[in-house]
């Protein structure tokens, strides 16, 4: 990849990532904030300001990173949201706190598609522009969606599944959460989880997109 290349790939992806992974986290904070849980909108972070939500490693170098290295896999991440169980007194309360992140990029992957439909209607000096950080807010919210609906804790993945387990199983997968993000980890360098995703995320992307 040539440096104009990269240049113009972080020019054009910028703004759907931070759209996306700041939205996510939103998303958990004002599900909950609607609740009862007040403790992300009294931390400041039911906003989509960046400045709150920038986490310097999930938010710039891993997605920089990634740009730079020619990954076909694009995504980050932001600070979490606040969140105090304690609040959350009605049924499903924390299923539907731990599955509004992964709606949201659904939301934005669809409403990206149809917006990127539209464009296709304006001068070439708009849409080439316009088009290429649509489809880019495609691909970051589908990996993000699929990528966080992963069955193990802390990805939202493995709190869903949390709360759809019975109490002995639930308390066994929760333990494994200290060593979730290195199973992760582990799973993604292997190749292991790229094989099992991928097709899910290409096939996702060629729907919206076809």
């Amino acid at each position: 990849m040539n440096f104009y290349h990269t240049l113009q790939t972080i020019v054009m992806s910028a703004i759907p990532i931070l759209v996306a992974v700041i939205s996510h986290e939103v998303a958990h904070g004002y599900a909950a904030y609607k609740l009862g849980d007040p403790t992300a909108k009294l931390a400041g972070r039911l906003t989509l300001n960046p400045m709150p939500h920038i986490d310097p490693i999930g938010t710039i170098l891993v997605p920089g990173a990634l740009i730079f290295f020619g990954s076909p896999i694009l995504f980050g991440w932001a600070k979490p949201v606040p969140i105090n169980p304690s609040y959350l007194i009605k049924r499903n309360a924390l299923l539907i706190v731990s599955a509004a992140g992964v709606v949201m990029n659904f939301i934005l992957a669809l409403a990206s598609a149809l917006l990127l439909k539209l464009v296709l209607f304006l001068p070439v000096f708009l849409a080439a522009p316009l088009s290429s950080m649509l489809y880019y807010s495609i691909v970051i919210n589908i990996v993000l969606m699929v990528f966080n609906l992963i069955p193990i804790p802390p990805l939202d993945g493995g709190h869903i599944l949390e709360e759809l387990l019975p109490a002995e199983q639930k308390i066994a997968l929760m333990r494994i959460e200290p060593y979730g993000m290195i199973i992760i980890m582990i799973l993604l360098f292997s190749g292991v989880l790229n094989g099992i995703i991928s097709p899910i995320i290409y096939s996702l992307i060629q729907i919206l997109t076809g």
